[in-house]
């Protein structure tokens, strides 16, 4: 089959789109046509090595994939060629103490499809028969690509862990990615008020009508200030951060008292200070997590049929184009999601 893989970290141009090997299914697994893949950030840390796959080089990254089945293992049931899926991106053992605690993401043996294994910038990929979930009719391919990862991180930050409601402010970082993009709209389904951040002018009006009351040019304006006029010197609720670095430790600045920070991705730098006296002394909750169930996809796929949630697409390029869509996000052009198409 075709896909984009690389033998060695570095940029975009690190990027192979040629002959790979086939995906074989073992006896529980699915080989899945894909018919799109979006692009993650966490691609990105694969790619330049600050993730290294854990499997070594070749890799194939894609973590958000829909397609059709192609091939089943012999001992899959339930499952027929031609169905239209969406994979659910999580591995977890299922036997370890976390996982019979029902907090499979964080299971010892944790991993994710595009990262500790290949994953959908190919024409087939192979997952765990237990791991695919029927894509309604009702969602395109493209559209239920920017779910699996994006979309059911956010909504498990906001709603898991930051128990979001009516009244509540949220301060949501960078509203062009696929996270930002699809926090707003959670936590205005959830009947809080947002405030968001954005790299440039031209994506201000893009934020506004996802639903943010409030954006914020951070490379222009000191978005600690105004989270603190925007709420009459009062401070947020809730900040949903997955930058990491200076924009981690001033997130904690932007919370009011017993506000509650969920950091749920390190795109600019794995490190980020606290000053423990706002921590201590405003009683904040700093929460960690990634992903969500696959119930929870489940939940999200239901409110995008009924017209609740809808994914945001930046653009989509072919399968054949990987480099350009790979830089293309790390210039950080992008309005939403990119796809990979076939």
């Amino acid at each position: 089959m075709k896909a984009a893989f690389f033998k060695e970290h570095g940029g975009s141009e690190k990027i192979l789109y040629d002959d790979y090997r086939d995906p074989v299914p073992d006896a529980t697994d699915v080989v899945v046509r894909v018919a799109a893949c979006a692009l993650n950030h966490v691609d990105m840390l694969l790619l330049d090595g600050r993730f290294p796959p854990p499997e070594g080089l070749p890799h194939v990254n894609g973590c958000e994939v829909t397609g059709v089945v192609e091939t089943t293992g012999r001992e899959v049931k339930g499952l027929t060629r031609g169905q239209r899926v969406i994979i659910f991106p999580g591995f977890s053992c299922g036997q370890c103490e976390y996982c019979l605690r029902g907090e499979r993401t964080v299971c010892t043996r944790y991993g994710y499809l595009g990262a500790h294994k290949d994953g959908g910038y190919a024409e087939r990929v192979k997952a765990p028969a237990a791991n695919l979930l029927p894509l309604p009719e009702a969602i395109s391919f493209e559209a239920g690509a920017a779910l699996p990862l994006a979309m059911l991180t956010s909504w498990h930050a906001l709603v898991a862990k930051a128990d979001v409601r009516p009244g509540h402010t949220v301060l949501v970082q960078a509203a062009g990615s696929g996270v930002g993009s699809a926090a707003i709209q959670i936590a205005r389904l959830a009947g809080a008020r947002v405030m968001t951040t954005v790299g440039s002018d031209d994506k201000i009006e893009f934020a506004r009508r996802l639903g943010a009351e409030h954006v914020v040019n951070y490379r222009t304006q000191d978005f600690v200030e105004e989270a603190k006029r925007w709420t009459g010197k009062r401070g947020v609720d809730v900040v949903i951060e997955h930058i990491g670095g200076d924009t981690f430790e001033r997130s904690t600045y932007a919370l009011t008292r017993m506000g509650v920070l969920v950091t749920i991705g390190s795109h600019d730098t794995h490190w980020g200070r606290l000053d423990l006296r706002h921590v201590y002394s405003k009683n904040l909750r700093i929460v960690g997590t990634n992903l969500g169930t696959i119930l929870e996809l489940k939940q999200v796929l239901d409110h995008v049929v009924a017209g609740r949630l809808t994914p945001v697409i930046d653009r989509a390029f072919p399968l054949k184009d990987t480099r350009a869509a790979v830089q293309h996000v790390l210039d950080r052009k992008n309005k939403g999601k990119v796809l990979l198409v076939p």
